[in-house]
């Protein structure tokens, strides 16, 4: 596999796609789930995560590859009122490891981060996860090792007139390339439904 394939989209999630979201983390596989989670986690587990994650005031970036979620990574805010400090947390599933996408979204966790005056971001993540690792020290983190923990401290830029302007285009994007993936699966759809009649044989009278 190569670094350097290229996502479909990258935005961030609505309230209202928690569905989406439970989807993508029920997917992942028992390894994936205990790199996400630190431990083994069961489908009920997740399920309660889920449903509560929008109501935390986190902020939810996502992959989409062909309509579908197979990434994300979690901005939670530390505090109610101008905080400066934040935890990221990440998940992709397997068959989509080791692509970049955790770094693609990274890049728009710390843009998020910087643009809400947020200057501290910390991950954890297991000793063994050496992925994770890697990727936090693409943007020169901090790590700090304690028994099997590991927890990545790295500091966002200042925001910028410029920072701000890329976040409104990237949701912009994000946005336009929705609206036509679900275009596309709409029109999919429809192709399914008559596709099949229009190719039946037709039968010639006795």
């Amino acid at each position: 596999m190569t670094d350097e394939v290229a996502p479909g989209i990258i935005r961030k999630l609505w309230s209202g796609e928690t569905g989406r979201f439970r989807d993508h983390l029920l997917r992942l596989d028992t390894e994936s789930r205990r790199f996400r989670f630190g431990s083994a986690v069961s489908p009920e587990f997740i399920e309660r995560y889920a449903s509560r994650v929008f109501r935390t005031g986190a902020i939810v970036h996502g992959c989409f590859v062909d309509g579908e979620l197979r990434a994300a990574a979690e901005l939670y805010p530390m505090g109610d009122v101008l905080p400066g400090e934040a935890e990221a947390a990440f998940s992709v599933e397997t068959e989509y490891q080791n692509h970049g996408l955790g770094t693609l979204l990274l890049d728009r966790v710390i843009l998020s981060a910087r643009n809400r005056g947020i200057r501290s971001l910390f991950m954890s993540c297991l000793a063994h996860n050496r992925r994770m690792q890697q990727i936090a020290r693409k943007y020169d983190a901090e790590l700090k090792f304690e028994h099997d923990e590991v927890t990545a401290e790295l500091v966002a830029p200042f925001p910028t007139a410029l920072s701000l302007a890329q976040e409104a285009a990237a949701d912009a994007q994000g946005m336009a390339g929705a609206v036509l993936q679900a275009q596309r699966l709409a029109t999919g759809r429809l192709l399914d439904m008559f596709l099949p009649a229009a190719t039946e044989p037709v039968l010639e009278p006795q």
